[in-house]
C-alpha cells in the first residue's frame, strides 16, 4: 500500500512584535510603609534594590484584569483585531486556581475565545519564553498573530516579615502581539534551565499543606546571594549566546531589557556585557517593583514611552529565575 505524503504547516518567513502593552497595580507603595515588619529602612530597601516604590493590586484586582487591559492596549496598538490572534500564551506563577488557565480566561475577556490558549509556568524567564514560542508559532503557520503576556499579583505570596524577597515584588502585566514580518524581528532564542539550583528561589509551603492547616500560606522566599551570583555571572553568558545567535554585537543595540530583579543585578549585568553608553537600559524597577514574567514587556513599554526614537532598533532581552530557568533573544523595537 504506498503510503501518502502528508502535509505540514507553514507561516510567515519572519516575525516581529508589532506592538506592546502594559498594566501596573493600582497601588503605589513607598518602601517607608513595608520597613517596620523586617526591621528597616528606606536607605537600605534602595542601596539594596534600586526600588523607590513598587506597584501592588488591590484585593478585588486580579492577575487576569491586569492581562486584560495589557493585552487590549497591546491590540490597538497592532491595529489587529482579536479573532486574528490564533494562539494566547500567558506566563503567570499566580493564576489563582490550578485550572482553568488564566490565558481561556483572558481569551473570553479580550473576544478571541476560539485561540489556543495555554499558560507557561516559567516565572521570571516566561515572557522569553513566550516570545520564543510566539516566533516559532507564526513561522510554522500555527497562528496568523499570537498574544503573549507576562501578568502576576505576586503581592498575594507576600510575607511582610520576610526580608529575602518580599520588599521587591509588585504586580503588573505586559502584554506583545507577535506577528508576520517582512524582515527578521525576532533573533534565535537561547533558553534552558539549571535545575540544580531550582531551590534557590522557592515557597515556604504548598497549597496540600495549607489546606491540611500544617503550613501557614506559602510565600516566596529567595537565597539572594546565590540568586545574584547566577544572575550575572551565568545569565551574561546567556545574553552573550543570544548575541551571537542574532548575528550582533553589543554595539548595535539600541536597548537591553534585562528581568526587573534588582537594580544591582542590571548595573552589574550591563558592566559584565560592556554596553555603550548608548544603550538604553530598562531600569522600570524602580518604581513598579519586580512583577516576574511582566518586568520585561513592562519595563520595555516604559522605555518606549520616555524614548519613542528607540522603536526599530535592537533589544536585547532577557529573563531569568525561579527554576532556575532562563531566556535570551535580541528583538526589534515595535
Amino acid at each position: 500500500m504506498t503510503q501518502p505524503t502528508l502535509k505540514q504547516s507553514t507561516g510567515a518567513q519572519y516575525t516581529r512584535i508589532h506592538a506592546i502593552g502594559a498594566a501596573r497595580g493600582d497601588l503605589t507603595v513607598p518602601n517607608d510603609d513595608l520597613v517596620g515588619p523586617i526591621d528597616s529602612s528606606d536607605e537600605w530597601i534602595r542601596q539594596r534594590t534600586g526600588i523607590i516604590t513598587r506597584m501592588r493590586a488591590s484585593h478585588d484586582v486580579f492577575a487576569v484584569d491586569l492581562a486584560e487591559a495589557a493585552s487590549l492596549e497591546a491590540i490597538e496598538g497592532a491595529g489587529i483585531l482579536p479573532s486574528q490572534i490564533g494562539a494566547i500564551l500567558v506566563s503567570t506563577i499566580s493564576n489563582p486556581v490550578i485550572t482553568p488557565s488564566l490565558a481561556t480566561l483572558l481569551a473570553a475577556r479580550i473576544g478571541a475565545p476560539e485561540a489556543a490558549a495555554y499558560d507557561i509556568s516559567a516565572a521570571c524567564a516566561g515572557y522569553a519564553y513566550g516570545i520564543g514560542q510566539a516566533d516559532s508559532l507564526v513561522r510554522a503557520g500555527l497562528a496568523e498573530y499570537v498574544l503573549v503576556v507576562g501578568a502576576e499579583k505576586l503581592s498575594e505570596y507576600v510575607d511582610p516579615a520576610d526580608r529575602s524577597i518580599s520588599f521587591l515584588l509588585g504586580d503588573g502585566a505586559g502584554a506583545a502581539i507577535v506577528g508576520p514580518s517582512d524582515t527578521v524581528g525576532i533573533g534565535p532564542t537561547i533558553w534552558g534551565s539549571d535545575a540544580t539550583k531550582r531551590e534557590e528561589i522557592y515557597m515556604t509551603g504548598t497549597s496540600i499543606a495549607f489546606r491540611d492547616q500544617e503550613s501557614e500560606w506559602p510565600t516566596l522566599r529567595q537565597n539572594g546571594q546565590a540568586v545574584f551570583r547566577w544572575a550575572v555571572w551565568e545569565m551574561v553568558k546567556v545574553a552573550n549566546q543570544a548575541l551571537e545567535a542574532a548575528g550582533v554585537t553589543v554595539d548595535d543595540l539600541a536597548a537591553f531589557v534585562p528581568h526587573q530583579a534588582n537594580m544591582r543585578i542590571i548595573d552589574e549585568f550591563a558592566k559584565q556585557l560592556k554596553l555603550p553608553e548608548s544603550v538604553a537600559i530598562g531600569r522600570d524597577i524602580a518604581t513598579t517593583g519586580n512583577t516576574s514574567a511582566a518586568s520585561i514587556p513592562l519595563a520595555t513599554h516604559r522605555l518606549l514611552e520616555e524614548q519613542p526614537e528607540l522603536s526599530g532598533g535592537l533589544a536585547l532581552q532577557i529573563g531569568f529565575g525561579a527554576g532556575l530557568v532562563f531566556g535570551a533573544q535580541v528583538v526589534v523595537l515595535p
